[in-house]
């Protein structure tokens, strides 16, 4: 199945070694560790392979993608004898990469947004087109009165008024275009009654929000275990260390709250009640695509018994997010051609703040990822879930 993936934010570090990561399982190059959808529980004929997935995009800058490769390489996030190798096949990427539309009304924007996701679809034969959001973190959007009727919204949209985030105008943008859409970031996207309205009408699923790769991996294990061992989380504190892009995005307020807000809802949606203590973001430019995440749990047991738990996390985010973003690709898409339509709860395993997710606990959602995939490799002989 040709399977087109958009990236929006295409030139950005996760977006960069998605691709170069995605060309070198294609050459061979590499082995496919970190790939969930290459464990056997999950693989199967209803994937796209690696070697049909087709890469385009866009983004605010214009960094050629070769130069970002090396960039990565230079930071040790990639191996630099990949990008050597691939120096031909980036290039041919580049040619489907365009400038994020500026100017004119929203709209105007998302009209042209649509004209290039159509035409990519079409210059490559595409059977499924999937658009996902691994841009910026924006700041929570303002609520507005046409974000809860479609033909509102699109009458808005042709205003002066900037009515949608970013995020959500690519939604709304790739839902018209037939397109389904992923967000791998905490921003909107596809969370407003009239794009779920809009999705609807077109069949398109989508799924979201912020890709789950360091510290809320380890709560949404851990909480879990505090919770069936019936031990009493008296507080949580988390401080995460980060520089890169996605840093020096936090480090501005407002991106900043939208991301904790993201972090933190794991822990009362698991143990069912908000220990004290906070999680703090902080920007360090040293430390490039790396981060550090530094954890302090205190507890009580039996007798009330105060005890405490530490845990530290060093992880490159890149590395740790590409792989996810080719398997939402590959697991939506497949989503679509067998009648799945609307939010893909199924895919929680992969987000901090899952679409319509019923748990929180990795465990629990690998279960009903296992279960999803199954059904899409038997032709859906279930039924789609929303």
């Amino acid at each position: 199945m040709r399977t087109g993936v958009w990236l929006v934010g295409a030139r950005g570090s996760v977006a960069t070694t998605s691709i170069v990561g995605a060309l070198a399982l294609r050459a061979g190059l590499a082995d496919p560790t970190g790939c969930v959808t290459e464990l056997p529980e999950l693989r199967g004929p209803a994937l796209p392979a690696f070697s049909d997935l087709v890469f385009g995009g866009h983004d605010l800058v214009c960094t050629p993608l070769t130069k970002r490769a090396e960039s990565l390489a230079d930071a040790q996030v990639v191996p630099a004898r990949l990008v050597a190798a691939l120096t031909d096949r980036l290039a041919a990427v580049e040619n489907d990469l365009r400038p994020a539309p500026t100017g004119g009304s929203q709209a105007e924007r998302a009209d042209a947004l649509i004209r290039e996701l159509t035409a990519f679809r079409e210059r490559h034969a595409l059977e499924r087109l999937v658009v996902v959001n691994v841009s910026a973190t924006e700041p929570i959007a303002t609520p507005h009165p046409a974000h809860a009727d479609l033909d509102a919204l699109r009458a808005a949209l042709a205003g002066p008024d900037e009515v949608l985030p970013s995020s959500s105008l690519a939604a709304y943008a790739a839902f018209t275009a037939g397109a389904a859409y992923v967000d791998f970031t905490p921003s909107t996207g596809a969370r407003l009654p009239a794009l779920a309205d809009l999705a609807a009408r077109h069949g398109l699923p989508y799924a979201g929000h912020d890709g789950k790769t360091g510290e809320t991996l380890v709560k949404s294990v851990l909480a879990p275990m505090f919770a069936m061992r019936n031990l009493a989380v008296r507080s949580w504190s988390g401080v995460n260390l980060l520089g890169g892009g996605d840093g020096a995005t936090l480090a501005e307020p407002a991106a900043n709250a939208a991301k904790v807000e993201s972090k933190q809802r794991v822990l009362g949606e698991t143990l069912g009640y908000v220990p004290q203590g906070h999680t703090r973001i902080e920007y360090v430019e040293d430390l490039g695509d790396f981060k550090t995440a530094w954890d302090l749990v205190t507890f009580a047991g039996f007798l009330g018994t105060r005890m405490r738990m530490e845990f530290t996390w060093h992880g490159c985010d890149s590395a740790l997010a590409a792989p996810l973003v080719l398997d939402l690709a590959r697991l939506t898409a497949a989503a679509h051609a067998t009648g799945h339509s609307g939010p893909l709860a199924d895919l929680a395993f992969f987000f901090k703040d899952p679409l319509g997710a019923p748990t929180h606990s990795l465990a629990e959602q690998w279960a009903r990822l296992r279960d999803f995939a199954r059904r899409l490799h038997t032709g859906g002989a279930d039924g789609p879930r929303g």
